[in-house]
């Protein structure tokens, strides 16, 4: 059996509980993939991405929808090492990845450098839609986890004073007929790296030339929400969970106001009525 034979089968079987039950639960609950849909996947280069490509291969092989799925990489100016890196995951992976270029890094190099992972992210979405448009693509699936999820949901609380979350599904506002998917919304980070371990594979980081010159990311809000939830999680073990099921929970009858398509409603306009 090859390398990415047994690798694929420890997604089936020893993570099947941690890893496929719930990439599938997702993809069902949540409507992602539908008959004929064309969906380019994006790879970072990160342990998250690339698992995300191979449940793709796997529910593709075995599923019983019909669709499409391209599997790309934008090279946004890593080094040679971190793109070679890429290159070798995917051929150890047997995952057929196309390649494209881009100026990000250098652009918010410039422009950024307080605080780039912001303008990244905005570029990179940028650049990927377009790609997606012109393969024909009516989705686009990225590689964020339940993880995510929470720690989006805490800073949009902590630091923008609104509760709002990363949904597992949205159109793009500036791309019509562009679908954005997140099929590992209900995966855990823990069962990840417990995937990537037992495999014994290495990915990249972030590898942004940025960043690394000025250990952005350890100063990050982010990563002080990460390291907020592990402990809380050490009081409660369910607290993650506890907070996604909130979003899905949310009692009208009991908040201050809500806000819909930038339309803001105080609990006073029905107050009386």
């Amino acid at each position: 059996m090859e390398k990415y034979q047994e690798i694929e089968r420890s997604i089936i079987k020893k993570y099947r509980k941690e890893i496929w039950s719930k990439f599938i639960k997702a993809v069902n609950d949540y409507e992602l993939i539908c008959q004929n849909d064309k969906i380019m996947v994006c790879l970072s280069g990160g342990k998250d991405s690339f698992l995300l490509a191979k449940c793709m291969q796997e529910i593709k092989k075995h599923g019983k929808i019909n669709f499409e799925v391209y599997f790309v990489v934008m090279d946004p100016g890593y080094k040679k090492e971190n793109l070679d890196l890429i290159k070798q995951n995917a051929k150890d992976l047997n995952i057929p990845i196309k390649i494209f270029k881009s100026d990000i890094f250098k652009v918010v190099g410039k422009i950024a450098q307080k605080s780039p992972c912001y303008l990244c992210a905005r570029m990179r979405r940028g650049y990927l839609y377009n790609e997606a448009k012109e393969m024909g693509c009516n989705k686009i699936a990225l590689g964020h986890h339940f993880d995510d999820v929470i720690e989006t949901t805490l800073l949009s609380m902590f630091y923008g004073a609104e509760v709002k979350t990363m949904l597992p599904k949205l159109h793009s506002d500036n791309f019509a007929g562009l679908e954005l998917i997140r099929p590992l919304y209900l995966v855990k980070e823990k069962a990840i790296k417990a995937w990537q371990n037992t495999n014994n594979l290495t990915f990249l980081n972030c590898a942004c030339k940025v960043t690394e010159k000025q250990e952005v990311e350890n100063a990050s809000k982010r990563y002080e929400i990460k390291k907020l939830i592990n402990q809380l999680r050490e009081i409660y073990s369910d607290i993650d969970y506890n907070i996604f099921k909130a979003l899905d929970n949310i009692n009208l009858n009991c908040v201050l106001g809500t806000k819909k398509d930038g339309k803001y409603q105080s609990f006073l306009e029905d107050y009386d009525k």
